[in-house]
């Protein structure tokens, strides 16, 4: 299995909701945490439009990227555009990705629903991409 670091400004929208669909979506594929640049709590519109889908993210924390050592993961996926602040040992893991989704916080719950879209088939293709070349899954 591969390990997923999210990581986003504040861990509280963006990488919260993909921390959720990883779990949801990669059982058995992929192990996952997120975190942000700083920690500050998991965003209740966010807790809401996941659980409009049947995934419940309000048991997760935020917390700081610094609480991870970035050897512990293969995969590191920005979803802010925040790659550019990242220490570069987050940078040369086996993947980087810099996502730079919207960040829908303070934004219409309308706005919600196409972050969350778009970020569930991001992860979908993660996993997808994951599996595709494992050789435990071919």
């Amino acid at each position: 299995m591969k390990n997923v670091m999210f990581v986003c400004k504040r861990n509280s929208c963006r990488s919260q909701m993909a921390e959720g669909f990883a779990r949801n979506l990669g059982a058995g594929v992929i192990t996952v945490k997120s975190s942000g640049l700083q920690s500050s709590h998991v965003n209740a519109t966010a807790v809401e439009v996941m659980k409009e889908i049947g995934i419940d993210i309000s048991d997760q924390t935020s917390d700081p990227l610094s609480d991870f050592g970035s050897a512990d993961f293969d995969i590191v996926i920005s979803l802010c555009g925040c790659g550019v602040n990242l220490p570069e040992a987050w940078l040369i893991r086996e993947t980087f990705e810099d996502w730079q989704l919207e960040d829908p916080d303070g934004k219409s719950l309308e706005i919600f629903h196409q972050v969350r879209d778009e970020i569930k088939e991001r992860v979908q293709n993660l996993v997808h991409t994951v599996k595709a070349q494992s050789p435990v899954f071919s």
